[in-house]
């Protein structure tokens, strides 16, 4: 018993640790994720500027050469933009397999944390068994002793009289 005891103690206690490894990797992936999305706004934020540019330059009025870099320059910002996109896509997997592989590990950490705990219950059960037991074959022992000391007792008054 003591040895499936120490097995299941391993057990609960290397669950723990992949339960809290899964964390700090969803943690690390979750920051991953937060930079690729400012990135992803930085980007945003540079191409609506230019759009406002190229919107000013053609309420001036202005060359149509310097019209078509600015509209070249915007589908260059605009494939960043969908680059990065896909880029906050595939890293939203990414915590979503983390989150999923978190849910199994701590999954298994219960399981393994009750399957301890029945343990614990059994020996404590057994325990009690094994005093209750004990506890009767003393009193068996005692109801021996006494026994034989009356019949010792009835024999000694018998060879008096």
């Amino acid at each position: 018993l003591e040895q499936l005891v120490t097995i299941k103690t391993k057990r609960y206690e290397q669950a723990l640790k992949l339960m809290e490894e899964k964390t700090t990797l969803l943690e690390k992936e979750k920051k991953i994720l937060q930079e690729k999305e400012s990135e992803k706004e930085e980007i945003l934020l540079h191409k609506q500027s230019k759009m406002d540019q190229l919107r000013n330059l053609l309420d001036e009025g202005t060359t149509s050469d310097k019209i078509q870099l600015m509209k070249n320059y915007l589908q260059v910002v605009d494939e960043k933009v969908y680059e990065k996109e896909r880029e906050v896509e595939r890293q939203k997997g990414v915590v979503e397999k983390a989150k999923k592989e978190l849910e199994i590990a701590k999954t298994n950490f219960f399981q393994r944390k009750k399957d301890l705990e029945k343990l614990e219950i059994h020996r404590t059960e057994w325990q009690k068994e094994v005093k209750h037991w004990i506890l009767h074959q003393e009193e068996i022992e005692q109801d021996e002793q006494g026994s034989t000391k009356h019949i010792l007792k009835k024999q000694e008054e018998k060879k008096r009289k």
